[in-house]
């Protein structure tokens, strides 16, 4: 765009308040307070708006827009939190029916919506990214330009610029040279940074404090990085694991690499008998279970050396894992969260023939691995047609399971006999015995069972904890920074045989008035006058009435 020409001859980029060269404002004949929020100076998103780079830096820089994702982060923050996300739902619940049956029609919809995973939604991720991109096209497009003009800011300011500063005066003093040399001495005292150019002075400090909104956003925008981090593969587990006892399971979100063994479970329960909590357990009657933990392995899968050879698993951790005593090994970390007891693994069963009685073997099925086929010998032979692990009927009166847990198996079997070589169909469940083709000649008889307990063990890993520590740290620096510290600049001038003296702060205006006043108070200088206070005395001054 065209540049702004000073009277001074300097050409200004276009959108600059107050002349890079002079200081002169740049605003025509306006006699009101500068704003020196920027120091005046142009930035990107007022100078540029012709390429779609220049429009897409404008959107963003504009802090209307950042306040609007903002508001919309929030709203769609707070809908995660109107039922429980999935990761707070029973592991073993099926979410689409979990929401339903505990949430009633409202939260069929929230499942329905996606919001039981809002937090890893892609618009959700989307509004995440944006916020960042505003936070850092804003906070460059401001910074780098303030950073020059403080840099190269000139000592001796235009007479106008002194004029319209928030702090200004003027003094008649009967040694100019002498009360200049003074109050340039009192101000270092105050800690002042001084430079001086042809007789006139500018007095500085705490400008770092300038930087405390950027260190903010810089601080938001690593904080944002982590939590994104956390959707990317290898950054982030939270995974949830059951395991039996004997059972070597692999260990979810470690790609297969890494497997554990539960050796065995132990729960200790509190004694009846104890002094402290006895009576208020002989009163509930339900054991309370004091600790719980489970004995584990890790072992990890080594590459085989030979092709086609199967891999080996070699042990590299062993731990007792207890509530708030994890077990640690490489990235990862694996908590003891909840157990259950005497969980059904095995099931024994017989074919028997009905009118005799005889019985022509026994079978175990496995709860979790069942065979297709059970071989019993001569000629005998029962096939599994159907498993249900946790069977229930469904609306069409077909039986159906509800997941993957043996909690209520069912079966449907088929009995072969040298007799009935195109076999009998049954079907079987605890306590039920259903023969759905009319009666058969044989039955296939309960024998026993075998549970096992099961532990459940929380997995982590998190690569973007640092991120998130880092950047809420720096975030607070910014904070501190910015809120407990000002920029103050005190102007003096000599112009036409008086000296002329100017105030700025960006805040905390009683503690440069506090400086400017020990200065004033050891020379012959006045006091500049607020020229705010004095406008709201102005506006609040009773008004003599005309006739």
């Amino acid at each position: 765009m065209d540049k702004v020409k000073c009277e001074c001859g300097h050409a200004n980029p276009y959108g600059t308040v107050i002349c890079e060269s002079c200081g002169k404002p740049l605003e025509g004949d306006s006699t009101g307070l500068l704003n020196m929020r920027y120091e005046g100076v142009a930035r990107r998103s007022q100078t540029y708006n012709r390429t779609i780079i220049d429009k897409i830096w404008n959107f963003f820089s504009s802090v209307k827009v950042g306040v609007w994702i903002i508001i919309l982060t929030l709203v769609a923050s707070s809908l995660g939190t109107i039922f429980p996300q999935q990761m707070y739902i029973p592991p073993t619940a099926n979410p689409a029916v979990y929401y339903q049956e505990t949430h009633g029609f409202l939260g069929q919809m929230y499942y329905q919506l996606g919001f039981h995973n809002l937090y890893s939604s892609w618009w959700y991720m989307i509004l995440i990214a944006s916020l960042g991109i505003s936070l850092l096209i804003a906070s460059i497009d401001r910074v780098v330009p303030l950073y020059r003009a403080l840099k190269k800011q000139r000592v001796t300011r235009h007479e106008s610029f002194m004029k319209r500063q928030r702090l200004y005066g003027v003094s008649d003093v009967q040694n100019e040279e002498e009360t200049m040399e003074k109050a340039k001495q009192l101000l270092k005292e105050k800690k002042y940074n001084v430079s001086e150019e042809n007789g006139n002075v500018v007095a500085e400090k705490g400008r770092f404090s300038r930087w405390g909104p950027y260190v903010n956003h810089l601080g938001l925008i690593i904080f944002l990085i982590g939590c994104m981090l956390r959707f990317f593969p290898g950054m982030y587990v939270d995974e949830f694991v059951w395991v039996r006892e004997g059972d070597t399971v692999v260990i979810p979100g470690t790609d297969g690499q890494y497997f554990i063994e539960n050796e065995e479970f132990i729960l200790e329960v509190y004694d009846e008998e104890d002094e402290v909590f006895g009576e208020a357990l002989q009163r509930s009657g339900v054991p309370v279970a004091q600790t719980f933990k489970t004995r584990a392995v890790v072992y990890e899968r080594m590459e085989p050396t030979v092709v086609g050879e199967e891999a080996e698993l070699k042990e590299i951790a062993r731990h007792n894992i207890i509530v708030n005593d994890p077990m640690k090994f490489s990235d990862f970390a694996l908590y003891q969260v909840d157990f259950k007891l005497n969980e059904l693994n095995q099931m024994a069963f017989t074919l028997d023939h009905k009118e005799s009685g005889d019985t022509f073997g026994q079978f175990t099925v496995d709860l979790y691995n069942p065979l297709d086929e059970y071989d019993l010998g001569d000629g005998y032979k029962v096939r599994v047609l159907d498993y249900f692990q946790d069977y229930f009927f469904d609306d069409a009166g077909n039986p159906a399971t509800r997941s993957k847990i043996p909690n209520n198996p069912a079966f449907i079997f088929e009995m072969i006999t040298p007799d009935k070589p195109d076999g009998e169909i049954s079907f079987i469940a605890i306590q039920r015995n259903l023969e759905p083709f009319g009666e058969n000649d044989y039955r296939i008889s309960f024998a026993g069972i075998d549970t096992k307990n099961v532990t459940a063990l929380t997995v982590r890993k998190d690569h973007t904890l640092g991120f998130l520590m880092v950047g809420g740290a720096i975030f607070m620096i910014g904070l501190v920074q910015g809120s407990y510290w000002s920029h103050r600049r005190i102007w003096i001038q000599q112009v036409n045989g008086q000296i002329m003296m100017a105030g700025h702060a960006n805040k905390m205006w009683a503690s440069l008035k506090k400086d400017i006043e020990a200065v004033v108070e050891q020379t012959d200088l006045t006091m500049p006058i607020d020229q705010v206070e004095e406008k709201e005395k102005e506006e609040t001054a009773p008004k003599e009435e005309t006739m």
